[in-house]
């Protein structure tokens, strides 16, 4: 215990919610990479270790490692588990990062899980050259939140990389890795195999790991580690996978190959093939923890149906209105902006589908632009409200040389931005489309996504599917 309550959480017991969020936020921002585990390490060990208190399923990759982390939550819970689910980053709240029974903090909750851990920073802010991070100290909050719960697994996001990420702390009883591609470029690198390399340090010794299909040489540097430490394989397209796929209203219709049999007529109520390919990742990591591999559990079809079927993805191919649609989705690297499109184009038929971006100032936006140039009729540039994003007229000024300055609109306030792609994609863009028949896709950015969701008036707890 700190000798005497540090300055930030003297005041805690007369504030609100909000109080507490900026008191967070005045820690380092969780961009700012540290290759360390000592801080954290020294929390945990002050709290008396709370993630060692129950299993973990820790999920790292490069995309898909939110909706898989969910997919997990809900299957574990529909086999009857109580669970927690800790995700980065968040849409609209900072609560929905630490999930209780698959529900989000509330915010009342989320002072509390402050309170129990706050007066422990100020030992660790001491007794190193640099205080706890943002995330660290919700890393701290969400592990004792959950021994406090208690819940009975947690499933855990790798918030950047995996060695050196603050979740990892905890050994995962199952490792899950999403396909590994070039993102945090500034922090990780911009080779594949060196990333790899990163995230493939969640592999702990004794437990699973349920790899995605992969680059041949991004796949071998999680095989061999995981030969080093000791760790059964699981690999998407050779040990388990999706059998057949067909999309339909509100989602598809899936056959999943499991370990030892597959499940059929599964619903999930989410687009895309690569929402089909992460709830493979997310079934074996179910039968992994509940029976190794080598012995993999058969869940019970039901309860598969039951928990896939519950399934929501805020803020990942999400309509949320209709009459124009407008879609939101996060893909703010190359490879997600690949899935995005194939997506739109398989479950809409917009016509024409306007694009509004905005996107971090650290990304690939040149390679963002060139993926979706080929299906935006237009694109409206913006900007997020944080100061890590790319001013709207320099992502326009980008998109330009793609586009063809015709097809490009400016519009730096987010709310603009909405007006100008509404009315685009009502009067048929300008190319003769019939009226009604367009539709606007949010994208480039999390943050931009979560900011028009605001916007838009949806709740940041309401699950994704619906429609305003």
């Amino acid at each position: 215990m700190a000798d005497s309550p540090h300055p930030e959480t003297a005041r805690v017991p007369h504030r609100q919610y909000g109080e507490v969020e900026r008191a967070l936020l005045e820690r380092w921002p969780e961009t700012r990479l540290d290759p360390t585990l000592t801080r954290i390490r020294a929390l945990v060990d002050l709290l008396g270790e709370p993630q060692r208190g129950y299993p973990v399923v820790h999920v790292t990759g490069t995309n898909g490692k939110t909706s898989t982390c969910r997919m997990i939550d809900e299957l574990l819970r529909a086999a009857g588990l109580r669970t927690g689910r800790y995700t980065s980053p968040h849409l609209q709240q900072m609560t929905e990062r630490i999930s209780l029974d698959g529900q989000s903090l509330t915010e009342e909750q989320f002072v509390r899980a402050y309170l129990d851990v706050a007066a422990y920073f100020e030992v660790v802010d001491r007794s190193g050259p640099h205080p706890l991070s943002f995330f660290e100290a919700l890393t701290g909050m969400a592990y004792a939140a959950f021994a406090d719960a208690p819940v009975d697994v947690a499933a855990v996001e790798v918030g950047m990389g995996g060695t050196w990420d603050a979740t990892n702390v905890a050994d995962g009883q199952v490792a899950v890795v999403t396909p590994v591609a070039v993102d945090h470029a500034a922090y990780l690198g911009d080779d594949p195999v060196e990333i790899a390399g990163e995230k493939a340090g969640i592999l702990k010794p004794g437990g699973v790991a349920v790899l995605a299909e992969q680059q041949v040489e991004v796949a071998e540097v999680l095989v061999r580690r995981a030969a080093e430490v000791g760790v059964s394989i699981a690999r998407e397209g050779q040990d388990f996978g999706v059998v057949q796929r067909q999309p339909g209203v509100g989602g598809q219709l899936l056959t999943l190959r499991g370990i030892n049999r597959n499940y059929d007529e599964v619903f999930v109520p989410l687009h895309g093939a690569h929402q089909a390919h992460n709830a493979a990742l997310a079934l074996v990591a179910a039968e992994g923890f509940f029976g190794g591999l080598g012995q993999a559990a058969m869940l019970d079809p039901d309860v598969v149906r039951e928990g896939f079927a519950a399934v929501s993805s805020p803020g990942r191919l999400e309509v949320v209105r209709r009459g124009p649609a407008i879609v939101l989705d996060g893909a703010h690297n190359p490879h997600g902006a690949q899935a995005t499109v194939a997506a739109v184009q398989e479950a809409f038929a917009f016509s024409p589908l306007v694009g509004v971006v905005g996107v971090m100032g650290d990304k690939d936006v040149d390679g963002l632009l060139a993926v979706f140039e080929p299906v935006f009729a237009e694109i409206v540039c913006t900007q997020a409200a944080t100061p890590r994003a790319m001013p709207a007229d320099e992502l326009a000024d980008a998109a330009d040389a793609l586009f063809g300055q015709d097809r490009v609109h400016r519009a730096p306030r987010l709310d603009d931005a909405l007006d100008v792609a509404v009315g685009l994609a009502e009067g048929g863009g300008g190319y003769g489309e019939a009226l009604g028949s367009g539709g606007v896709l949010v994208t480039g950015s999390v943050v931009t996504v979560g900011q028009a969701r605001t916007l838009l008036a949806v709740s940041s707890d309401r699950g994704s599917g619906g429609v305003r």
